[in-house]
């Protein structure tokens, strides 16, 4: 596959299995993909902030800390918090697998696995990060939302979202009034990641009206219609701006 589109295409792999650590490499590598390995977390962080990648492949169980740990390290790091994480685990329980969304993966990988699913669902996340073609700057009261720099401001401070919450905000916003289940959220954010429940939509949810919201217990803006699913509610008329790319 060409990926001359995405100019960096390197995926940190943090996997103490060396058998599955060059797996994991030959098939990226084969998919076009730069593999740096980590058979510990280490100088993961460091190297990092020297040399960002463009995915994070993280195992949870590792000598020297948690993968866990890295993932809550990365997302409070300016410079890396929005680079995509996936886990890639033989942690299989929902409680894990809702811990991980909780604190921002973007999908959720168990052992065994197939190496074929992993590259398409490495794929998969990138494409979250793919600018729309007709970019639009979308505005009310104090959010203003840019698809075309895939950026959130609230009170004109950067606000920093992972692409999926991005996303799934985006399109909830472009569709105020709108009542979507969580299955319909599902197939038009994730599309066919399968390790999304209508639980995860939950924690998506919970994580953006903590971005969004004076209180994220009593939402202004992205409600819950109990029985149905969400809707967004934008109290005055938004302003769509189009901007040259």
């Amino acid at each position: 596959m060409n990926q001359t589109s995405q100019p960096n295409q390197t995926v940190v792999v943090l996997e103490d299995d060396a058998d599955i650590s060059r797996l994991v490499q030959y098939h990226l590598e084969g998919a076009g993909f730069t593999v740096r390995p980590y058979l510990a977390i280490g100088q993961v962080l460091s190297d990092a902030e020297r040399h960002p990648p463009a995915l994070f492949l993280l195992d949870i169980m590792v000598p020297g800390g948690d993968g866990l740990d890295l993932c809550r390290r990365l997302r409070q790091n300016p410079t890396l918090s929005s680079i995509p994480i996936i886990f890639l685990t033989a942690r299989a329980a929902e409680n894990d697998r809702v811990q991980g969304l909780e604190l921002g993966a973007d999908d959720y990988i168990t052992k065994p696995f197939a190496t074929r699913e992993l590259v398409a669902r490495v794929k998969a996340v990138l494409r979250r990060f793919e600018r729309p073609t007709t970019p639009s700057l979308l505005k009310f009261e104090t959010i203003e939302i840019d698809a075309s720099a895939m950026q959130l401001r609230v009170k004109g401070e950067l606000v920093t979202t992972t692409a999926t919450e991005f996303r799934l905000l985006d399109y909830l916003a472009r569709h105020p009034g709108r009542v979507f289940s969580r299955d319909h959220l599902l197939d038009a954010v994730w599309g066919d990641a399968r390790f999304v429940t209508p639980r995860s939509v939950d924690v998506y949810v919970r994580r953006i009206r903590e971005k969004i919201e004076e209180d994220a217990e009593t939402p202004r803006y992205l409600k819950t219609m109990r029985g149905a699913g969400y809707r967004f509610e934008i109290p005055k008329t938004p302003q769509f701006q189009a901007e040259a790319v």
